[in-house]
């Protein structure tokens, strides 16, 4: 007897690490803004933040998934429950955390004007843009930042739900130019046939209470557990040269370590 119950002891706690093993964790993520994430032409998801999930999900011992919205609405979804974590290139700022928790930051990225470089523009600056018109991401900081700097100096500054359509606005004429990610615009713009003829003007752009302290996954408030466990596995993959694998394969010359 006291062997069969040793038997059934074991089994439950077999039990329980494969449940463990098997929790999901469902990322909420913006799938049309490369080199972070978008989908291939087989379909399947793919970029920086897409690889950086799933190897914080094996350090973290999670079971991936992820479901698509558009950035705008990727707070008011978490929210609703409909994913545990965003995960798809979010700045920490003091604003969302009215409205979210983050987790540790992960990785930084300096956002950049680009725009045609026979342009005349020299620089990033309300003197410079004044009377030009300025795509951005809707929701993004990037949006923020434009419409408290720029679009009182006399730049019109319009916002999109697809960083693509700012890209295909520009190229169109209907935009000067665009602020930006600077990896974003770099792999998802300046490295393509479109982007021929346009380049990034003048230095990253600054504002640390817009632009944030890095680049995190955002939770609900009342998620610790869940916080608790994500930032182990996010300090795992930053120390075991994770994150300076994937920045040197998406990113090359860029420095992303929040200092």
């Amino acid at each position: 007897m006291k062997k069969l119950n040793a038997l059934f002891v074991a089994i439950g706690l077999l039990s329980s690490v494969s449940a463990l093993a098997q929790q999901t964790l469902r990322y909420g993520v913006e799938s049309q803004y490369p080199p972070f994430e978008s989908r291939n032409a087989s379909g399947e998801l793919e970029g920086f933040d897409i690889e950086l999930g799933n190897a914080i999900c094996q350090a973290g011992n999670f079971k991936c998934s992820w479901v698509e919205s558009s950035f705008d609405a990727l707070i008011p979804a978490l929210s609703a429950k409909k994913f545990d974590a965003i995960n798809s290139a979010m700045n920490i700022t003091a604003a969302r955390e009215k409205s979210i928790a983050f987790t540790r930051p992960v990785y930084r990225i300096p956002s950049m004007l680009v725009a045609k470089t026979d342009a005349g523009l020299k620089d990033a600056t309300p003197e410079s843009l004044k009377g030009k018109s300025i795509g951005v991401l809707q929701g993004s900081i990037q949006e923020t930042y434009a419409k408290k700097h720029w679009e009182p100096k006399g730049v019109t500054v319009t916002s999109y739900q697809d960083q693509n359509q700012v890209y295909n606005d520009m190229v169109a004429g209907r935009l000067d130019g665009t602020l930006v990610m600077s990896a974003a615009g770099q792999s998802g713009f300046l490295d393509k046939p479109q982007g021929k003829g346009f380049g990034f003007i003048g230095k990253a752009v600054e504002d640390d209470a817009i632009l944030g302290s890095g680049i995190g996954f955002g939770l609900r408030k009342n998620d610790t557990q869940l916080k608790s466990e994500l930032d182990a596995a996010i300090a795992r993959v930053q120390t075991d040269g994770t994150l300076t694998r994937l920045a040197a394969k998406f990113f090359p010359g860029i420095d992303v370590y929040v200092k």
